[in-house]
């Protein structure tokens, strides 16, 4: 039995989904999206929140050397 898109009854030949499809998913679709809402709206506020968060380091404690020493070599 070759496996395949073209053996499933959820598609059609053209790539597109069935009514038999679009049936099955129907009762997901509400649960699904609110789920999707929900992780897209918590990644924005933890990324918020990081910005944030790291914005507000001023970096005062931080020692920066005036310029490098540069060693004169011997010569001979």
């Amino acid at each position: 039995m070759p496996a395949g898109i073209f053996n499933s009854s959820y598609y059609g030949k053209d790539y597109r989904a069935s009514a038999a499809l679009l049936r099955a998913r129907r009762p997901y679709l509400f649960k699904n999206a609110l789920t999707g809402i929900g992780l897209f709206s918590f990644c924005i506020g933890v990324y918020a929140f990081t910005i944030r968060a790291v914005g507000q380091d001023d970096f005062s404690d931080v020692v920066v050397p005036d310029a490098p020493v540069v060693k004169q070599q011997e010569q001979k």
